[in-house]
């Protein structure tokens, strides 16, 4: 993979992030989140979940789960509620996020596998 494909993939992963946490963030909360707060919670959602991969991908079942409960601590540290509200709006980000490639994928502009969303 060059340089290019792969700034594309980083370019489309945060512009699906980032819609995708809007989204979340607009229904559970029912107020604006701001473009910017959900592109910086997409960012360190990515590197936290990027950083337990590293750590603790390797253990079977638990180590899926430690990816997540980290990626939802970072929306809880990011929008206020609880962590009720913080996996609602994981959920919620992640059914949008797979609408968006699901209908990228259709359409012929990415395979879902590139955008690296989980269960794609």
């Amino acid at each position: 993979m060059s340089a290019i494909d792969a700034a594309v993939i980083f370019g489309l992963s945060l512009v699906v992030g980032t819609v995708a946490i809007l989204g979340g963030v607009r229904i559970v909360l029912d107020r604006d989140a701001g473009i910017a707060n959900a592109a910086v919670t997409a960012l360190i959602g990515a590197a936290v979940w990027a950083a337990t991969s590293y750590f603790a991908g390797w253990i079977p079942l638990l180590g899926i789960v430690v990816m997540l409960v980290a990626w939802v601590g970072v929306i809880h540290w990011r929008y206020p509620g609880g962590w009720g509200t913080a996996a609602a709006i994981g959920i919620l980000a992640w059914v949008v996020a797979v609408a968006i490639v699901y209908a990228t994928s259709l359409v012929g502009i990415v395979a879902p596998e590139a955008l690296g969303i989980p269960g794609v």
